[in-house]
């Protein structure tokens, strides 16, 4: 039973964050990005633990999956983007005198 309650978790998670990420990539107005933030928090958050319920259940053929080199590189190709592209978000900075009242708008939307 918890399997199945883990795989819709995980696959309405998925819908919720998919749809509300290609809105904002499509919607590129951080007006509509502030006010989908919610949707995408929330339902994150619910993936996130979906996701820890579908690993604990799974671990042994994730294991038995990255034996083969194929995808053993290809999950270290993923990771390596994963890793730069964090690096490169987090290296550039949004100027104070612009972040703090984006912030504080933010905080009145929510």
């Amino acid at each position: 039973m918890f399997r199945k309650f883990i795989a819709l978790a995980l696959f309405v998670s998925f819908i919720a964050m998919s749809t509300s990420g290609l809105m904002m990539f499509v919607i590129e107005r951080p007006s509509f990005t502030i006010q989908m933030h919610p949707v995408h928090k929330i339902f994150g958050l619910v993936m996130i633990f979906a996701v820890l319920g579908h690993l604990g259940l799974n671990y042994r053929s994730i294991l038995a999956y990255l034996k083969t080199q194929s995808v053993a590189i290809f999950a270290g190709v993923l990771f390596s983007l994963l890793t730069v592209l964090y690096g490169i978000a987090l290296m550039n900075k949004i100027p104070e005198e612009i972040a703090g009242p984006m912030d504080k708008l933010a905080e009145q939307v929510e």
